[in-house]
């Protein structure tokens, strides 16, 4: 489509896989919608721009670049603390995405507006004012998680936060149906921090000319009711992002992944591949490793298993699986590094989906109608997890601390049962719903055209 008279969007990711994608996938629908994009990347875990050509990058460049890199000031016991990773960022990027919004608005053409992720908060907000440009935040996660977010203060006040561990089963019942262990906290040597975070991206939100969401109303209609009436600004529902843009060219394909699909899983009869994979960041034990896959073996289903190198604390990538143990599964099962995963989701032979419960792999699950096992690690994944087991009763959860191969095994027969308790039927009615909603006369549909309309009216 001929864009419209040169107005652009610019949009500020966090830099992190599970936010960036589907910023990308957000983009591509205003591209398809006639608009330009520029992406401001910081330098950290700056991405590769061939792989979304229809867009322009612009790498923000910290102040310290080249003395102290963020993420080695962000190590905890158990691997990376996100919240003083987030907090680090933050305070890094700042004044160097001023510079570069600035630079991009005196650059010419119509700056229709920016769009930043919620979790930067209220730093964007006031370079946005400075710079006289409207500022929309995207949420990456679901509603469901957002209204726990929000109410972390009657949360601290209620003395659910911080978690007692003699607590951890007791209904909160202000979150109905969240249990203690279920609210998104994140480990992390700075738990004020974890706060101070939280309350930025909530009053950054509240402070916004509107939220976009990657969720759509007939999955989230009372989080989302309830996150309105609180933050009190315009509301764009528009998700599935993915399913939006299936007519933009496809990202760039890599051999492996053909041999995965063709060579693999289109000898593999309907609904009898377990596919299992725990996100981006998620780190697991050994221990927990091995179970895994002895479950997964013992268990003489096919599995498809994407298993990033590092996701196995201390090892590079299968090396702690028994000598012959690859052998012995033959073609039965299949270790990746990774894979596409809308792709395996949306194949015939992928009968469940074993997920950390992030908020990409649990709609892009209930999009391909495939019932989940769901081991939530932190943050909104336990969120989504009580949601996807108990409201959504669209998959079963499996906690880590049950992870065992003879757990492994009955969850594995229970999920992948033809009849089972009803899962995969209503995963399919879930997916029926999610197709609606991106019809012309759905809810994400008609929410995507009052979004194109508020985006043109900020420069009228």
């Amino acid at each position: 489509m001929e864009e419209r008279k040169g107005r652009r969007i610019i949009m500020f990711p966090l830099p992190f896989t599970g936010h960036f994608n589907p910023m990308m996938e957000l983009a591509g629908i205003f591209h398809h919608r006639g608009f330009s994009v520029t992406i401001l990347h910081t330098s950290f875990n700056f991405p590769d721009p061939s792989r979304h050509p229809h867009f322009t990058f612009r790498t923000i460049t910290h102040e310290n670049e080249g003395e102290e890199d963020p993420l080695s000031q962000s190590e905890t016991s158990s691997g990376k603390d996100l919240v003083v990773l987030i907090s680090l960022l933050k305070q890094c990027y700042t004044e160097p995405f001023r510079q570069s919004l600035a630079a991009e608005v005196a650059g010419g053409g119509t700056v229709c507006c920016l769009i930043s992720d919620a979790l930067w908060g209220r730093n964007t907000e006031v370079v946005a004012e400075e710079v006289g440009v409207r500022r929309m935040v995207l949420r990456t996660g679901g509603a469901v998680s957002f209204c726990a977010y929000a109410a972390f203060p009657l949360l601290r006040d209620k003395g659910y936060l911080p978690i007692q561990d003699s607590r951890l089963d007791e209904l909160v019942t202000e979150l109905p149906p969240l249990k203690v262990k279920d609210l998104p906290v994140i480990e992390t040597k700075e738990p004020e921090e974890l706060y101070r975070v939280v309350n930025d991206m909530v009053e950054g939100a509240k402070s916004s000319s509107g939220v976009i969401w990657n969720s759509f109303e007939d999955l989230e209609r009372l989080s989302l009711m309830d996150s309105r009436s609180k933050l009190q600004v315009p509301f764009f529902p528009i998700g599935p992002f993915h399913k939006h843009c299936n007519d933009l060219p496809p990202k760039t394909k890599n051999k492996d992944d053909d041999e995965i699909l063709t060579d693999w899983l289109d000898k593999e009869d309907p609904q009898s591949v377990v596919y299992v994979s725990f996100g981006s960041l998620a780190a697991i034990e050994e221990k927990e490793f091995l179970e895994i896959a002895w479950g997964l073996k013992n268990s003489e289903r096919p599995f498809l298993w994407v298993v990033r190198p590092g996701m196995v604390r201390g090892t590079g990538w299968l090396e702690s699986l028994p000598c012959g143990f690859l052998e012995n599964i033959g073609h039965k099962g299949k270790f990746v590094k990774w894979v596409n995963q809308l792709e395996v989701l949306a194949h015939p032979a992928v009968g469940a989906f074993w997920t950390h419960c992030g908020w990409n792999s649990t709609i892009e699950s209930i999009c391909e109608g495939v019932p989940m096992i769901c081991t939530p690690c932190f943050s909104d994944q336990h969120v989504n997890a009580r949601y996807i087991v108990d409201v959504w009763r669209v998959g079963m959860v499996l906690e880590r601390s049950k992870i065992e191969r003879k757990e492994i095994e009955n969850a594995l027969r229970i999920v992948m049962m033809e009849k089972g308790d009803g899962l995969r039927e209503r995963s399919l009615k879930l997916k029926e719903r999610a197709d609606f909603c991106l019809s012309k006369d759905g809810s994400s549909s008609k929410y995507l055209d009052e979004l194109v309309s508020h985006v043109l009216s900020f420069d009228s």
